[in-house]
């Protein structure tokens, strides 16, 4: 007996809130290490320009947050097989993202759980992101 005990997961279940309000330093880093330097990220009046209310947060920093959602999900030894999303909306500096979801399906066979996730931002409910990841949990 390793007196590990297996975590029940049930569809349906919460997947608890992961948070990020994005600022312009966040932005500049993050946009150096994934090597984006579209000006829609970090010049607030090319991006108004663009037709947008000022600098946006780059897609890939919304995949971050699904992942890690799906990583705190899946817990201490459990992994994330993968992460998928679509933007809805622009989200901006300053705005706060939170990406909430629930367990979609439990697969028996495999131990691989659902996750059908969702990314808000702002004070209002505009959905900047839908999406689903698949994690083995720990």
């Amino acid at each position: 007996m390793t007196g590990r005990r297996e975590r029940q997961v049930v569809v349906g279940q919460a997947v608890l809130p992961v948070e990020l309000i994005p600022d312009a330093i966040t932005l500049l880093r993050f946009g150096a290490v994934t090597r984006n330097a579209h000006l829609i990220h970090y010049d607030s009046e090319f991006a108004r320009s663009e037709g947008l209310a000022g600098p946006v947060v780059m897609a890939q920093l919304h995949g971050c947050l699904f992942h890690r959602a799906a990583a705190e999900f899946a817990g201490a030894g459990g992994r994330v097989r993968e992460v998928g999303w679509r933007n809805r909306a622009p989200a901006h500096v300053g705005d706060r993202l939170v990406v909430t979801g629930t367990v979609q399906s439990v697969d028996a066979s495999s131990g691989a759980v659902t996750l059908d996730l969702i990314e808000r931002c702002g004070t209002g409910d505009v959905v900047c992101c839908r999406g689903r990841a698949v994690v083995i949990p720990g």
